[in-house]
């Protein structure tokens, strides 16, 4: 946890902490905040606005948390809408600190597979069983990297193909080389019938570099020491949303921004903007 994507997870956990306080809080996540201190790499870090000097001002536990918090709650709803409509498999790919499992109100016969490196799962079980955590739904913890053979290991672990699912990529598509993010999307698109979800994080820039001095990526790097551009693929993107389309899936597509002004909170565009080619996609397979 305490380098490279680990300490990104651990920072979107922070950022959840911080909204879980806010008194105006998009999502709550009772468990962030212990995750966060846990972690040697983090337990400096804030878990309450409160804690940080500019407050909001901060562009990091400001603006960017606030991204994440708004983020949370756009695909917990996306989530919660997908299992009204039958979905009772939930796959989180690169789960990371998710917690969904224990957060959202899942029917019971619902069932939660998080696939992440064994590294990261044990992490997150061990602050868990000290906190006597209890999911709300079945969850099954798949301790696969998703550059090895995830799918025998989702499979083996329970996952029905015949039944519809909803899966979640948050904050992980731009860490992958371009032909492993079309890979994935083939695979989800393989394993999915219809009645199905996905919906993903893609950003849009041609170049990334190009923001590299934006405050929120300059705040990240002084304030923390995560150098995001370090870690995200450089290459070119794919299309993934037209990819869907042309199997048959319809798409959407938003910024960020289209949920900070249906929510009333959230950031909002600026100059030199390191979200300004965020886009939140989400498709669905239609049914028989």
């Amino acid at each position: 946890m305490d380098g490279g994507v680990g300490l990104t997870a651990l920072l979107v956990a922070a950022a959840r902490a911080i909204e879980t306080h806010r008194h105006d809080s998009l999502a709550r996540d009772v468990h962030a905040e212990h995750f966060v201190r846990a972690a040697p790499a983090s337990a400096d870090w804030p878990v309450r606005i409160g804690q940080v000097p500019e407050g909001d001002a901060n562009p990091l536990w400001g603006r960017f948390a606030r991204y994440f918090g708004l983020r949370t709650r756009v695909l917990d709803d996306f989530v919660l809408g997908s299992v009204h409509d039958g979905a009772r498999q939930v796959v989180l790919l690169g789960a990371g600190l998710d917690t969904r499992a224990f957060r959202l109100d899942l029917p019971s016969d619902c069932v939660v597979f998080e696939i992440d490196r064994a590294g990261v799962l044990a992490f997150k079980q061990q602050v868990l069983t000290d906190l006597s955590a209890a999911p709300r739904a079945k969850r099954v913890p798949v301790p696969v990297d998703l550059r090895a053979d995830w799918v025998t290991a989702l499979t083996s672990a329970g996952f029905d193909p015949a039944a519809p699912s909803v899966w979640l990529a948050e904050g992980l598509l731009f860490y992958l080389p371009g032909p492993a993010e079309t890979y994935l999307i083939d695979t989800v698109d393989r394993l999915t019938t219809g009645g199905s979800a996905l919906a993903f994080e893609a950003k849009l820039e041609k170049d990334l570099l190009a923001y590299r001095d934006s405050a929120i990526y300059t705040a990240t790097r002084e304030q923390i020491g995560i150098d995001l551009l370090d870690l995200f693929d450089l290459g070119p993107r794919p299309d993934s949303a037209g990819h869907l389309r042309a199997k048959g899936w319809s798409t959407s597509m938003h910024t960020p921004f289209d949920f900070t002004r249906r929510h009333g909170r959230g950031p909002l565009p600026e100059p030199n903007d390191a979200l300004e080619g965020n886009r939140w996609v989400f498709a669905h397979k239609p049914g028989p």
